[in-house]
């Protein structure tokens, strides 16, 4: 339960802050006194994140203290107790059997206030080993940050970093969704053409079969042309929900499109004509370019740890 808590808040903390601006240069406009400063700022950040993390943790060891002393102030008096029940049985050994079944009674609840507090110590080292993952973690994740903020220097389309994610998430979701629909109504229109197959053929062998006796099998003639129809006119829905699913795929592709355009017109290049209609294609094209990025954000980030020594020589 802990650990879930834990993971829901540096996954928020980490979509809150997430990946940076890239800028199309080496940010020329920015000192390295300015990035240090920056990256100070950060650092304080995670700092106050660990230090309330840390403030909880000392609030529960005080807590924990606390039931620590209460065990001890109870074993001491479990201990005047027994001294007392010892005198008791010698002055009176027809009481014998029923106060060592207390005295027993109180030892195991004795043990299992020791086991009680092994148990909370081990809680108490997890606990701490999760504060080190955690801040670990947190920084970690700064690079994803720092990497959104700068893709979305170039973006026309988006004002905030969560306007790209719940895109892409939409996206996402969106052709999932559209796959299974696609899916279970391909599985329909087969299991109805099916039935309709079947149902036609069972009817036509009746015809033929009762030929002599067309009168009487006229009404069931008109029967099943009544059912007919209606096959026909469940088929004719099933064609129209389908169209609209088409309708929905043909959006998402535009949206994907849009998206594969402005990459190729923030890398200056021209669209191949296989790339121009395969949406397949162009999501692989938009996952290998978010790839490149990242790798450039590392590059930036392994040059700026070189820099900060040779500032802090300028800085002497």
């Amino acid at each position: 339960m802990a650990s879930s808590g834990l993971d829901d808040y540096f996954m928020s903390a980490f979509e809150d802050k997430l990946l940076a601006k890239m800028p199309e240069k080496e940010a020329d406009h920015l000192t390295p006194a300015t990035r240090l400063l920056e990256k100070k700022r950060e650092m304080t950040e995670v700092e106050q994140a660990l230090q309330s993390t840390k403030d909880d943790f000392h609030v529960k060891m005080e807590s924990l203290q606390q039931r620590r002393e209460e065990l001890e102030r109870k074993e001491q008096q479990l201990k005047d107790s027994l001294l007392k029940f010892d005198k008791f049985l010698k002055e009176n050994d027809s009481k014998r059997a029923r106060a060592i079944k207390k005295t027993k009674d109180e030892e195991e609840l004795a043990r299992q206030k020791e086991r009680e507090i092994v148990r909370l110590q081990n809680e108490i080292d997890q606990l701490e080993d999760m504060v080190d993952q955690q801040a670990h973690k947190i920084q970690r994740f700064k690079v994803y940050r720092e990497y959104m903020e700068r893709v979305l220097e170039y973006s026309q389309e988006f004002d905030e970093i969560r306007e790209i994610i719940a895109r892409y998430d939409t996206l996402k979701t969106t052709r999932q969704d559209l796959l299974e629909k696609e899916h279970k109504n391909q599985d329909t229109i087969e299991s109805e053409k099916a039935d309709l197959m079947k149902f036609t053929e069972e009817k036509n062998n009746e015809i033929l079969s009762y030929n002599n006796q067309l009168a009487q099998l006229q009404t069931r003639l008109e029967k099943a042309q009544s059912t007919a129809v209606k096959w026909e006119s469940e088929w004719t829905r099933i064609q129209t929900t389908a169209a609209k699913k088409t309708l929905m795929l043909g959006q998402i592709k535009m949206a994907t499109h849009n998206l594969f355009t402005l990459i190729n017109k923030h890398l200056q290049r021209k669209i191949p004509a296989n790339e121009a209609v395969d949406t397949l294609l162009q999501l692989d094209k938009i996952q290998t370019f978010i790839k490149d990025l990242t790798e450039i954000t590392h590059d930036i980030q392994r040059r700026e740890s070189a820099a900060v020594p040779n500032m802090q020589l300028l800085a002497v």
